[in-house]
């Protein structure tokens, strides 16, 4: 596997006055209200495994009912004509509320759709009657991920270097999916 450098850049918000929202896409966006890891691990394979997103993927059933039935863990679902768009999960602690997964599944990539859902990610966050909201987002993911952050009024506070042992490919939704 070769060594990458995994760049991890931090935004935060401090104010739901900082939120610039993006129109309405046509989403229809549910709270996942009943803790269902088959749910969980679709979205985050679905939506992460193009950009390395590795680290829940070996959790059993058990692993991820416990993380969901956390009360300070919460799923919502963007969703188009009864079709999964895209999600984000957010985690409390104290009064900072983290958007700690958010995108969309690729083939709703540039519709609009990315800005709307995370317009409704951070005013559900400052609902959670958070004090501050903040993400992280690196180098791997999507090309616009950091830009939408920005534009939605988050602002940097920190950014990481590091280098990690990476497949030379994604592991993308399921086995097989580049020769689609």
């Amino acid at each position: 596997m070769p060594q990458v450098e995994i760049i991890t850049t931090y935004l935060e918000m401090r104010s739901s006055d900082g939120l610039m929202p993006s129109s309405d896409s046509g989403l229809n966006i549910l709270e996942a209200t009943v803790p269902c890891p088959e749910l969980n691990r679709f979205l985050y394979s679905a939506v992460g495994g193009h950009y390395y997103w590795l680290g829940r993927l070996t959790w059993s059933y058990q692993q991820w009912l416990d993380y969901l039935n956390q009360d300070n863990v919460r799923t919502w679902v963007g969703s188009v004509g009864g079709n999964p768009v895209g999600y984000f999960e957010l985690s409390r602690e104290n009064h900072d509320v983290e958007i700690i997964y958010f995108g969309l599944l690729s083939q709703f990539h540039g519709q609009g759709h990315g800005g709307y859902l995370l317009s409704e990610a951070i005013r559900n966050a400052w609902a959670w009657q958070a004090t501050r909201v903040w993400v992280h987002t690196n180098n791997l993911d999507g090309p616009y991920a950091l830009r939408n952050y920005q534009s939605r009024g988050f602002t940097i506070y920190d950014e990481t270097r590091e280098f990690h042992d990476l497949p030379e490919t994604s592991v993308g939704p399921w086995p097989g999916w580049q020769s689609t």
